[in-house]
């Protein structure tokens, strides 16, 4: 089957923060931070790509690209041979952050080289594919469908549940000028947990879930407590569990280390237009990283709802 080697295809990804404290490997929700990847066939036998913003120093150019092995991967699962790319990234998600920055070049790559096909695969098809890639679905359907997304695996079939948040959601960022891959963050981890921790996380997870849904504010700074991962992970960020801690003084209803880390991501329903808590708990956020000796960025965002959106 033959391609159409005609078109540009632009794409836009938001950010996606997984587990949210206790919703390890099943909640994530999608931010309106983006990378924005423009898709069209190269004149050459060679892929080129060029990249702008965050971490483009770092990212390769050529077909090792994440979201040119995505495109392959999902040429390949359609059956037809990949052409060779051209390909435009505008990277404005923080690399190595623990905010979906590689679940959104997955995501992004698919989309785009999926409009090139004959017989587009379906979104749910998408997401298995980006899911298998990436090794869990939490920042790939997020991304996908945007919101805030409950991922589980049900005998082999992956299930998602976009649950809606209530309005006013506000949501900060902050950022440490360190890297953590998230290999690293999975090896600290313990392989069997006690049963009552078990316990303590579905409850919350459950209640975060509730809670975000309905904007109940302040079962929010219980229902972010952790016991799977984040007790084990705030060791490699130094700073992180006193930002955690300076967050909810400040007026956050939860933080939590936002994925794998090491960002961590404070939020709280926005009451009315002189809510001056964004302030208070931005200073907080910086304070207690430099306490540890550690600068870190704030970005101050709102959920995505749409998710990976075409624009041309």
């Amino acid at each position: 089957m033959a391609i159409n080697r005609e078109i540009k295809v632009k794409v836009k990804v938001p950010a996606s923060s997984a587990n949210l404290g206790p919703g390890f490997d099943a909640i994530g929700l999608a931010l309106q931070i983006y990378n924005e990847l423009t898709l069209s066939v190269a004149a050459g036998p060679i892929s080129e790509v060029q990249i702008e913003g965050e971490g483009a120093a770092l990212l390769p150019r050529d077909e090792n690209h994440l979201s040119l092995r995505a495109a392959g991967v999902l040429f390949k699962a359609a059956g037809i041979k990949p052409p060779s790319w051209k390909l435009r990234q505008l990277n404005r998600i923080p690399a190595g952050s623990g905010l979906g920055s590689s679940s959104a070049a997955i995501v992004g790559g698919m989309i785009a080289a999926n409009a090139f096909l004959p017989n587009p695969l379906s979104r749910e098809q998408i997401l298995e594919l980006a899911a298998q890639m990436e090794g869990h679905p939490d920042n790939v359907a997020p991304a996908i469908y945007g919101g805030m997304v409950i991922s589980c695996c049900d005998r082999g079939k992956l299930r998602t549940f976009k649950v809606p948040t209530a309005p006013g959601l506000r949501l900060l960022v902050a950022v440490p000028e360190i890297t953590l891959a998230t290999q690293a963050a999975r090896r600290v981890l313990p392989e069997q947990v006690p049963l009552s921790d078990a316990v303590f996380n579905a409850g919350r997870a459950a209640a975060l879930a509730a809670a975000l849904s309905t904007g109940k504010e302040d079962v929010l700074s219980w229902a972010t407590e952790d016991r799977l991962h984040q007790p084990y992970r705030c060791c490699l960020s130094p700073g992180s569990e006193a930002a955690m801690a300076a967050a909810r003084r400040a007026g956050a209803g939860g933080a939590a280390i936002s994925g794998a880390g090491p960002s961590i991501i404070a939020f709280w329903f926005e009451r009315g237009d002189k809510d001056p808590r964004e302030n208070l708990i931005s200073a907080a956020l910086r304070n207690a990283f430099a306490g540890a000796g550690i600068r870190c960025r704030i970005i101050s965002t709102v959920p995505d709802y749409w998710g990976a959106s075409l624009l041309s």
